[in-house]
């Protein structure tokens, strides 16, 4: 039989398995896809500015959705960061937002150290990040990632150049975080200042050394886009959670009352289309930040900004990736090294410790013999003034003695003549009184 007749006979009797789609290893950013969208995304903002430039209102219109918060006053001593997460879901796309404010920015008469509270924000939760990465058994995929992505600043529409407390900030901030300068309530200059205000702005950053985010080009898709919004930066945006009818469309807008002209940003205007991209760039900064950089934002908050902060807390703590010998260096080693290092200085500390110590007991050791001394001394004092008050004493007490003696012996004396006295006196009576009897004639004296 021939082997081709054998294959048929084989080939009948076998089940044919139908394919459920196509079979390859080009699925994988599918199943990327489907797993990302499982476990959702995260993306936290931090808004930074002087209370009262719309900060609140623009996360509204930004999202379409009306968060919780409490209104700010001008009255804060100092600068506090209040954080609100949401969940939010689109399609089935979920997203856990984090909006850090930052409440009193900018309301104090000292404004030196107004940026220190942002930082400390900032590098607490790198830490935390850090803190987790370095656990035994770190649960990554469970962790909040609180750091922050992006900082929107905004900027007080002045016309005129930006604040040192501006400068300074952002200078403190851009190692830090992605930073997005935004020309907040653009409707209160005109345009012709508008674009001379952008100008001022970002000949001020590049003469300070600022270094803003820009959005990347070296996507393909993206490039053009991106390089195109570079250019538009800082963006000029308008918010509004106020829905006004303009033609026949509903849109987020501004009223005001006066004038009638909406196609084109002169005053007087009756509104300001916030999504009208002739009035502001509130449409630009949305599709920047959300439909096609947020990706990049986290990847830059991950890559640049918290790399750095790891590489300078590790080399505080003494890890290196290289030894003196430029050859590399192995975790182990480094610990090892660290602990000698750290051992050592334990040994030095305990043995200046211990010689302080030693010096302390001897000082204390002279004190306690110069106080014995001295309390041997004036025991030897007052032992003297003792024997010599007692021998005066003594003295005195013989004195009186011979004198107690010298008185007995007066008065056995006195006695002893008054004694003899009085006998010789009664035996002179009983004389008398005989004579007297036998001779009653006699005449008494």
């Amino acid at each position: 039989m021939a082997a081709t007749d054998i294959a048929r006979q084989v080939g009948e009797g076998c089940r044919t398995v139908p394919l459920a789609g196509h079979v390859g290893f080009d699925s994988l950013p599918d199943q990327l896809v489907n797993k990302s969208v499982t476990q959702g995304f995260c993306f936290n903002i931090l808004c930074v500015g002087e209370t009262g430039l719309g900060k609140s209102t623009l996360m509204d219109t930004l999202f379409n959705t009306k968060f919780e918060g409490e209104p700010a006053t001008h009255t804060q001593p100092g600068v506090q960061l209040r954080s609100n997460t949401y969940d939010l879901q689109e399609s089935n796309v979920g997203l856990k937002l984090t909006i850090v404010s930052t409440v009193g920015f900018g309301d104090q008469i000292n404004k030196e150290d107004s940026y220190k509270p942002i930082v400390e924000f900032i590098d607490a939760q790198f830490e935390a990040y850090l803190q987790e990465e370095l656990k035994i058994r770190r649960v990554l995929h469970a962790y909040h990632d609180s750091r922050i992505h992006v900082c929107l600043y905004f900027i007080a529409p002045t016309g005129h150049s930006l604040k040192s407390l501006d400068l300074v900030t952002m200078k403190k901030l851009d190692s830090k975080v992605n930073i997005i300068p935004i020309i907040a309530k653009s409707d209160a200059i005109s345009k012709s200042e508008l674009t001379k205000f952008k100008i001022k702005i970002t000949s001020e950053l590049v003469s300070n050394g600022v270094q803003i985010y820009q959005f990347p080009t070296d996507d393909e898709s993206v490039a053009e886009i991106n390089g195109t919004m570079n250019a538009h930066l800082p963006f000029a945006v308008i918010g509004s959670t106020e829905e006004l009818k303009i033609g026949n469309k509903m849109m987020k807008a501004r009223q005001y009352p006066w004038g009638t002209v909406q196609a084109c940003f002169h005053y007087p205007l009756p509104c300001h289309a916030v999504e009208n991209e002739a009035h502001c760039d509130f449409v630009k900064l949305r599709e920047m930040l959300i439909r096609v950089n947020m990706e990049d934002l986290r990847e830059q908050t991950h890559s640049r900004h918290y790399e750095l902060y790891r590489r300078c807390k590790l080399e505080e703590m003494g890890f290196k990736d290289t030894d003196p010998d430029s050859k590399p260096f192995s975790l182990q080693e480094t610990y090892e090294a660290k602990r000698n290092e750290f051992l050592g200085e334990l040994q030095k500390k305990e043995e200046e410790m211990r010689q302080m110590f030693v010096q302390r007991v001897k000082e204390k050791e002279a004190e306690l013999k110069e106080a014995e001394k001295e309390l041997h001394e004036k025991f030897d004092r007052l032992k003297k003034l003792h024997q010599d008050e007692k021998k005066k004493l003594e003295d005195k007490k013989k004195s009186l003695d011979d004198e107690v003696n010298a008185f007995k012996q007066r008065k056995t004396a006195a006695e002893l003549l008054q004694s003899q006295g009085s006998q010789a006196g009664g035996s002179q009576t009983l004389k008398r009184d005989k004579e007297k009897k036998n001779n009653p004639w006699l005449c008494t004296e």
